[in-house]
């Protein structure tokens, strides 16, 4: 064989596996769908009737509170002769702005019905990851190099990890089959955009991007992103839930919906530890992946450090999650405050990842879109 016909040979191959990537990926959008839909009627099928467990506690809550206002400061009793003092038993909020709140029976209300739905939403979940996956590793196969060399690559892979964080830690027990549906919504969104607006076709790297360090980077980079957005939906629930706490803990009504929605979902306070400890895992992750691009700079254009727009909102994003996690730390910020500034530091990271690329210049827009 010629080495024309060997060269002609190839770029078939290449071009059957780059479709093939297309077809996995729209392949892998419809059975997304399809989990949604199963989500959805996990949470419309699930029993209403064994919610209100926020409400039942808050309501306890306040009767043990006038109970102990009421109860003496100190009781005296004699054994023998001898004064025996006893004192109330106090108790002490593990953090401010905590309740002794349970966690919600998840999605599916407790209702067999419901988990059934769950679970099959699940099961779609994990296909949908498998074959988006495949779609992945084909578009990888079709460049012959890591598939994120423009934000096409970059939305599928990334997309593609978020649900492979999520199934991880369903697969490490972690009761946080809530979040499927939230999830999975953006999903669609986040490749229906890739599809659509951000669809570029494949092809080579340019030179400045032939290097191991776009495997070391990039990749930690897509995977802080992916748990940063686990951490960041974490947040807006715990925001809602807290103010459905505040208002039921003040004799409030909420509505019907929201009765129905947040009761299921964990307590607030777990909500906040959830994020907390998620972001505070991957935030020395992010440190690396912001020094990886530095030392990638200095061999590619013979300097470690010069204000890039992509190297200064990596910098602003990483400040903002170490402001998140030293405040998060201190008492006085523990609660909201330290969740608006998650979702400012969360806000920080989506600017570095579109607005960047999309709408300003510099030395990483060399790939496009």
């Amino acid at each position: 064989m010629s080495l024309a016909a060997a060269t002609d040979l190839a770029a078939a191959n290449n071009e059957n596996l780059a479709n093939l990537s297309n077809t996995l990926i729209y392949s892998a959008m419809a059975v997304y769908t399809l989990a949604f839909f199963a989500y959805i009627a996990e949470w419309l099928l699930g029993s209403r009737s064994k919610v209100g467990r926020t409400a039942a506690a808050l309501t306890a809550e306040k009767a043990a509170k006038k109970t102990t206002a009421k109860a003496p400061a100190v009781t005296v009793k004699t054994a023998g002769g001898t004064a025996v003092l006893e004192r109330p038993k106090v108790v002490v909020r593990a953090a401010a702005g905590a309740r002794d709140v349970p966690d919600g029976p998840g999605a599916h209300g407790g209702d067999e019905q419901g988990d059934l739905y769950g679970r099959i939403a699940i099961s779609l979940t994990v296909l949908a990851f498998l074959i988006e996956f495949g779609g992945v590793l084909s578009r990888a196969l079709s460049v012959q190099r890591a598939p994120w060399g423009n934000m096409y690559e970059f939305n599928i892979t990334f997309s593609t990890v978020a649900v492979g964080v999520y199934l991880t830690l369903l697969a490490l027990k972690k009761n946080i089959r809530w979040l499927g549906l939230f999830l999975i919504t953006t999903v669609l969104l986040d490749l229906g955009l890739a599809v659509t607006v951000l669809y570029t076709a494949s092809d080579q790297l340019v030179p400045a991007l032939h290097s191991y360090w776009l495997y070391i980077h990039v990749s930690t980079a897509i995977f802080c992103g992916a748990v940063f957005y686990v951490g960041a939906v974490s947040t807006i629930l715990y925001l809602f839930k807290d103010s459905y706490e505040n208002k039921l803990a003040t004799g409030g009504t909420p509505g019907r919906f929201a009765t129905s929605v947040l009761e299921r979902l964990p307590a607030s306070a777990s909500l906040d530890k959830f994020s907390y400890r998620v972001n505070a895992a991957v935030f020395p992750l992010w440190t690396f992946t912001i020094i990886a691009g530095a030392i990638w700079a200095g061999d590619a254009w013979g300097r470690y450090w010069g204000w890039d727009p992509k190297e200064t909102w990596s910098f602003i994003t990483w400040v903002a999650y170490a402001c998140y996690l030293h405040a998060r730390a201190t008492a006085g910020w523990k609660g909201r405050k330290a969740a608006y500034l998650a979702l400012l530091a969360f806000g920080c990271w989506l600017f570095n990842y579109y607005g960047v690329n999309i709408f300003v210049s510099g030395k990483h827009s060399y790939a496009g879109v």
